[in-house]
């Protein structure tokens, strides 16, 4: 006689269907940070990630403008400002919002139960000229308003995910409402890449439409020179240009990478603008150390970073004489009257002269004296 299996009752379906639902959502998540490179094995730390604010549950508000800044510093921060200009059609009505970075990986860091991010400095959120004020959390990914049911000791698991989130009550007036929102958060890095800067902008989807209205991305190098690449899957078709200061763009494709922006700056600002703009993917500035070693004779043409906090440029044997100690120089545009010396970073794509430049060792950090003082 066959047997029929016994059905579950009821309340063991209603769990194993909970349980499914979380796994499946935890996996969902994992791979879509995985596919963002978001989390490195064990030659990368991740930090932080910044991120749009959000709506907890749907609304027909709308995002109509958003103009968002990342200032990228030599201290290893990254520095946001987003301007918003909200559109309710609506009666005024108050709205449950958030925002949501990703634990701390690689970092040896414990969950922080109350909530707050180890790596997120002076969180903001000031609206129609009020400052709101915010309560922290730790949350499922992905869902602000689902407090995290993993371990709870001081040593969760290695790939346990769970979130820290900033929540607050946003009340929005009949038309439009401005929202600036600024914060910094520690820059990540690995191996071969000096900084990275994960910056979610897929979430603005959860808005009516799913669109913003008009859209500005500026990225800065205040008072320094950075260059950095990003995936090009999100701007293509669309051009940076360069605003203010000195500044360089090209597409690249180097070795096994997709399609690339890549940008030089130096105390200046780039800027990319799209109306419509529907964000597909998440963007991630990456300090442009590994790609260009695929297209450059490396490391010469590996691009001189003034940071102190991560990667130690070291020269190597068989380096053009002069190289290491006119670094510092190059990287601030010196024109040089040695030919072999315009000659060599001349073949350096970051090199930006300029005529105006006079040398001066004002502002060389701790690392540049260095620098300067051991390859005389």
């Amino acid at each position: 006689m066959e047997l029929v299996p016994a059905m579950p009752s009821v309340s063991r379906l209603d769990r194993r269907s909970k349980v499914q639902k979380v796994m499946k959502r935890r996996l969902i998540f994992i791979l879509l940070i995985v596919v963002a490179g978001l989390i490195h094995a064990n030659d990368g730390v991740y930090f932080a990630n910044g991120n749009q604010l959000v709506p907890m549950r749907e609304t027909d508000i709308s995002i109509a403008k958003e103009v968002l800044t990342i200032s990228l510093g030599d201290d290893g921060l990254a520095r946001v400002e987003v301007d918003y200009e909200f559109l309710n059609t609506g009666k005024a009505k108050t709205v449950r919002m958030g925002f949501e970075a990703m634990k701390p990986y690689n970092t040896a860091d414990t969950l922080n139960p109350s909530g707050i991010h180890p790596y997120i400095k002076d969180f903001t959120v000031v609206m129609n000229g009020r400052t709101l004020p915010y309560q922290n959390a730790v949350v499922e990914p992905g869902e602000l308003d689902t407090p995290y049911t993993g371990p709870k000791d001081d040593r969760p698991e290695e790939f346990e995910q769970y979130a820290y989130a900033y929540c607050f009550e946003a009340t929005f007036n009949e038309g439009i409402n401005k929202v600036r929102h600024t914060y910094s958060y520690q820059m990540s890095y690995g191996v071969g890449r000096t900084f990275e800067v994960p910056y979610w902008l897929k979430p603005a989807g959860r808005w009516q439409g799913g669109t913003i209205g008009d859209f500005t991305l500026r990225i800065r190098a205040p008072k320094t020179a950075k260059h950095f690449i990003m995936a090009d899957s999100l701007f293509n078709g669309h051009k940076f240009v360069v605003t203010e200061g000195t500044g360089k763009i090209r597409h690249s494709q180097y070795g096994w990478s997709p399609h690339l922006v890549e940008v030089a700056l130096r105390d200046g600002t780039v800027e990319w603008h799209a109306r419509n703009f529907r964000p597909t993917d998440d963007i991630c500035i990456q300090s442009a150390d590994t790609y260009t070693s695929f297209n450059e004779a490396y490391p010469i043409g590996t691009f001189y970073d003034r940071s102190e906090t991560f990667m130690k440029w070291q020269p190597e044997q068989g380096f053009p004489e002069g190289l290491a100690r006119n670094l510092p120089y190059a990287n601030r545009g010196y024109v040089f009257k040695k030919k072999e010396l315009r000659r060599l970073f001349s073949r350096f794509w970051w090199y930006m002269p300029d005529k105006k430049y006079c040398p001066s060792t004002n502002d060389f950090t701790p690392r540049e004296w260095r620098l300067v003082r051991e390859h005389k």
